[in-house]
């Protein structure tokens, strides 16, 4: 009896260049999820890859120049080129500079992304071939992974064009960011990262829909994923940490204090404050309410004293004077954030600030950000000196190999340190067993500006 065999094709396989913030991550997560579903493999270089995709960003002026930058690379290395993201939206801009990509599409649009791939390099395979389902792709290490609650913005920040790029605020539905929580943490997650253009306004598009969740109703509402969050437990039955990013200090923000204070959430909170100077505040649209702020920093830290606070600050917007750059620096002396980013404002095409009159001198811009950067970086050396000689659990990242003397040094974060954008917490002599995404006890023995030094207890 003869017998035919089939051979199935090589896969067709795409590359993927993502740039820009968490929540672009995400998306490219997701599309190369989709992709793989679809049969298709995914290439580590240019070389082997039928087409690249490149996500961009488009917030500012450098993060175009930049996504036009890795357009252009991977043009030169492949040739085959799908653009997406958030600079997407500016396809004459993408076209006049580089007219042989193969298709251009926008932020968060999954579908025309994947349809592009289908049309450009058709799967050679189809979904049903491997009948072991495969894990969600990941572009973070196992042990941490962003979770995006919702897409777009309502504020209208004069500096900024994101509701332009992602639109209005859309929240996911609440059972559906828990369920993939879940499965995260059962994964291998040990470190949930809340993303979204704005965390505590998630669920007001949907009037906080409250969802069935395991037998009780839970509303679309920050406060409601909190405590969700905070009762998921990984296989060995300790508590992921739970990191919120992009929280304004609305009133509500207050209910999650306590949770920290508990041990269910992470004791860190992300918050744009972007100035404190109220007349600032206000030509940029924001919340001006300063004062109060201060009030309420105090008020969190005496309900949990480990609480850290991050957030970033624009200096040189339009019409600010030396009064209201040193009214910020005033402010952040005391409010004595515990990591803090600093940008020089930028044009944005499209934004409202362009029209604004007086714009800082760029030597102004340049000396301004020095002095903030000199202000904020001795705030955070006094409060990692305080940390000195204290117990605190931290979660490893890396591992690295043993030295002559037979040590080994390992890479970790504390709690107060998000992946990529805080510091981190280097160890020596630790145990050849100790694997990322464990999460020990150390003493810190050391500290600098940025970053602690320690070893396991």
């Amino acid at each position: 009896m003869n017998t035919a065999t089939t051979i199935l094709p090589d896969q067709k396989k795409i590359g993927m260049v993502s740039l820009g913030c968490p929540k672009a991550l995400v998306d490219s997560e997701r599309i190369l999820t989709r992709l793989r579903a679809d049969g298709y493999a995914m290439s580590p270089d240019y070389a082997g890859a039928d087409v690249v995709l490149v996500n961009t960003c488009g917030f500012l002026d450098s993060a175009k120049e930049e996504s036009l930058q890795a357009i252009g690379e991977a043009l030169a290395e492949n040739g085959r080129v799908i653009v997406t993201g958030c600079m997407g939206e500016e396809a004459d801009a993408i076209r006049a500079a580089h007219p042989a990509v193969l298709a251009i599409t926008g932020a968060h649009q999954y579908e025309a992304v994947v349809d592009a791939v289908h049309t450009h390099a058709p799967p050679s395979q189809g979904p049903y071939v491997d009948l072991i389902p495969q894990p969600d792709i990941k572009l973070t290490p196992r042990h941490y992974s962003y979770l995006k609650i919702s897409e777009g913005c309502n504020h209208s920040c004069a500096f900024c064009i994101i509701p332009q790029l992602r639109g209005k605020l859309a929240s996911r539905r609440i059972d559906a960011v828990l369920r993939e929580a879940e499965k995260l943490v059962a994964a291998g997650t040990r470190e949930l990262l809340v993303i979204s253009q704005d965390t505590s306004a998630y669920g007001v598009d949907t009037r906080h829909d409250p969802r069935d969740w395991k037998g009780r109703e839970v509303r679309a509402h920050m406060t409601d994923l909190a405590r969700e969050l905070g009762g998921l437990r990984t296989p060995e039955g300790q508590v992921p940490w739970v990191r919120l990013h992009y929280v304004y200090p609305y009133p509500h923000v207050d209910a999650v204090i306590p949770l920290m204070a508990e041990g269910l959430l992470t004791p860190y909170l992300d918050i744009p404050f972007q100035h404190a100077s109220p007349k600032v505040l206000k030509a940029m649209r924001r919340p001006a309410n300063e004062a109060k702020v201060l009030e309420r920093l105090k008020a969190w830290r005496e309900i949990c004293p480990e609480i850290a606070i991050r957030s970033s600050f624009v200096v040189g917007f339009p019409g600010e004077t030396e009064e209201d750059f040193r009214y910020l620096l005033n402010w952040l002396e005391e409010a004595r954030l515990d990591r803090v980013g600093g940008f020089r404002f930028e044009q944005v095409e499209g934004a409202r600030a362009n029209a604004l009159p007086d714009h800082v001198p760029e030597e102004l811009k340049e000396e301004r950000y020095a002095r903030l950067m000199e202000v904020t970086e001795r705030i955070s050396t006094e409060r990692l000196a305080a940390k000195v000689g204290k117990r605190i659990p931290v979660i490893v990242d890396e591992v690295g190999e043993p030295d002559e003397d037979g040590d080994i040094g390992a890479t970790a974060r504390s709690q107060a340190d998000a992946p990529e954008i805080d510091g981190q917490v280097y160890l020596r002599n630790v145990p050849a067993t100790l694997v990322p995404g464990a999460v020990i006890e150390v003493e810190i023995e050391d500290s600098d500006a940025h970053d602690l030094f320690g070893v396991p207890v």
